[in-house]
């Protein structure tokens, strides 16, 4: 009876064990610290992971994770919250305080924390895999140019699972306002949403899912290419510079063309951001955008390209660089040293050896000369020299190269609102370097959300957040990432503004919808050769001391509205 009993006792143990087992891992003690264990060893393998790829690491995470199990006990038994919302650093207009008001995302949203809040891995994810990237289909536009080149515009047509539907739904969506009003953001003719990737090239699936969120809020979205990128065919032995914005004037007056009754605005992504500052500071009062955005931006051109990026992303963006260059290598032989350019190790080099005079092949037949004794570049007319002015001949050297391509060279002729989010911990365009925080404090044009979080166009929230204040007072902010979210309301909200202080005084045309004026001046432009403006070196800025607030305490008693005197 004995040896039964033993046997039967033997027999349970197995089960007694798991049912022990299963209740010690629903204690709610044990749940944590097997929780905390596993962090802290997947923690301590990042590290050397990050160490052998020689990733720069985020020293902050442990303390950051501290904060926020801190923050989830505070928040389970009541007592606080901690905030992780952004900064807002700009002059104090009536702009930035009617952002302020009407923006929920730049309220409180509560950015990831590790491991998906790590900004090596946002930075990584961003470019490597999208949520819905492969719900979008895109149809293309090839645009001729006025030197024989060719740019691609890739418009979205629809999606595969019905999201037109809800873009429908945000088109009749009617916003209310603070005191009552409500008042429709998005009208009959929605507004278009130019989209310019990085400078390498290709759309990334970051912006595809921004693309797939802007159709869902009824944008009409759009994705400018560069010549000899994603496809684009290079009919002309010349590639875009940094900071050429040529082929993006003519790219928005076509896209404006198509859409003339729609707001026109634009963003970039990260090093995509040089173009775009270029333009709006070579077009002035006369750019035929609304606003504009750029997320993760290259603000100081020269600055960032001397400055090492880490070898991963290093490699990865000059990979990419050199793809136009070795698919048309052949056509390229007679104008520079390809083989050399194709062995640089760094975007420095690779740019230098690309247009710049000092390190071109110079085994090339006699061609006109420039009154500075550069060289006309290959198979390019007079005419064409002409109308493009300076930039048909290769710079002399790299100072001479960033005189004309830097982004912020015509900071103080910009006349469109601009919007830029930027990460502290963004492992590719270091912000403590390349980050002029005097400019977004004297400018009233410029805006910069600055967060603490986010990596290299990350941004990823943790989940969804219920937002206090919201437009109906219990909206939330969609799981992904956080910029996608910002960007596209601050662009309705700007829209919103524009469209009130043009009731309350004369009618801005170009916001809404008659665009005579700006038709007048692109006809002129077309018919008459563009006026080039003489390149000068972007002016040091300087950083502000810690005392120095982000917002004046001055009130400025500044006009939204556009003279049209260039």
């Amino acid at each position: 009876m004995a040896s039964y009993l033993w046997e039967c006792c033997f027999c349970l143990l197995p089960s007694v064990l798991f049912l022990l087992l299963s209740l010690i891992l629903h204690w709610p003690r044990t749940c944590c610290w097997m929780r905390l264990a596993v962090q802290a060893t997947s923690w301590r393998l990042w590290v050397i992971i990050c160490l052998i790829l020689k990733m720069p690491l985020d020293r902050n995470t442990k303390t950051r994770m501290k904060e926020d199990r801190s923050a989830e006990v505070h928040d389970s038994s009541g007592v606080g919250q901690v905030s992780d919302g952004p900064r807002l650093i700009c002059k104090s207009t009536a702009l930035a305080k009617y952002l302020l008001q009407h923006c929920c995302s730049l309220a409180r949203p509560k950015l990831a924390s590790w491991p998906w809040g790590d900004p090596n891995i946002q930075t990584l994810s961003s470019m490597v895999w999208g949520q819905r990237g492969e719900t979008l289909q895109f149809t293309r536009d090839h645009l001729l140019l006025r030197d024989g080149g060719i740019v691609a515009l890739d418009w979205v047509v629809e999606t595969r699972r019905g999201e037109m539907t809800g873009r429908k739904k945000w088109e009749g969506r009617k916003e209310h306002q603070s005191g009552g009003k409500t008042q429709g953001i998005l009208t009959v003719m929605p507004p278009v949403l130019l989209v310019i990737p990085q400078y390498w090239g290709g759309i990334t699936p970051h912006l595809q899912v921004l693309c797939h969120q802007a159709v869902r809020q009824g944008f009409h979205v759009v994705v400018f290419h560069a010549r000899g990128t994603a496809g684009c065919p290079l009919t002309t032995p010349r590639l875009t510079e940094f900071g050429d914005p040529a082929d993006l004037e003519q790219a928005v007056a076509y896209v404006h063309s198509c859409r003339p009754s729609s707001a026109l605005v634009a963003l970039s992504e990260g090093s995509g951001s040089g173009v775009l500052l270029s333009y709006l500071g070579e077009s002035g009062s006369s750019s035929l955008l609304t606003a504009a955005a750029a997320i993760s931006p290259v603000l100081l051109g020269q600055l960032w390209f001397e400055t090492a990026l880490p070898p991963v992303y290093r490699w990865g963006a000059t990979f990419h660089r050199k793809v136009p260059l070795r698919r048309y290598a052949n056509s390229f032989r007679g104008v520079l040293d390809v083989d050399q350019a194709l062995s640089c190790s760094s975007l420095r080099d690779f740019e230098e050896t690309l247009f710049c005079c000092s390190t071109q092949l110079q085994q090339r037949p006699p061609r006109p000369l420039l009154k500075s004794g550069s060289h006309l570049r290959e198979g390019m007319t007079p005419s064409v020299a002409w109308a493009l002015g300076e930039r048909a001949y290769p710079a002399q050297d790299w100072d001479s190269y960033w005189g004309r391509n830097e982004p912020l060279r015509d900071a103080d002729e910009v006349a469109v609102p601009v919007f830029c989010v930027c990460s502290l911990d963004d492992p590719v365009v270091s912000p403590i370097i390349t980050l002029p925080l005097s400019l977004f404090q004297s400018n009233p044009y410029f805006l910069l959300a600055l967060t603490d979080r986010g990596g290299h166009c990350g941004f990823t929230l943790e989940g969804p957040e219920e937002i206090e204040g919201g437009r109906n007072g219990h909206d939330e902010l969609e799981h992904g990432n956080w910029s996608h979210t910002a960007v596209l309301e601050y662009f309705r909200v700007v829209i919103a503004f524009l469209k009130r202080e043009a009731g309350e005084g004369d009618s801005c045309d170009f916001l809404l919808g008659d665009y005579s004026q700006a038709s007048q001046k692109s006809k002129i432009s077309n018919m008459a050769p563009p006026r080039r403006r003489r390149a000068t070196l972007a002016r040091r800025l300087r950083l502000p001391t810690p005392g120095e607030s982000s917002m004046d305490k001055a009130e400025e008693n500044f006009t939204w509205k556009r003279s049209y005197t260039r």
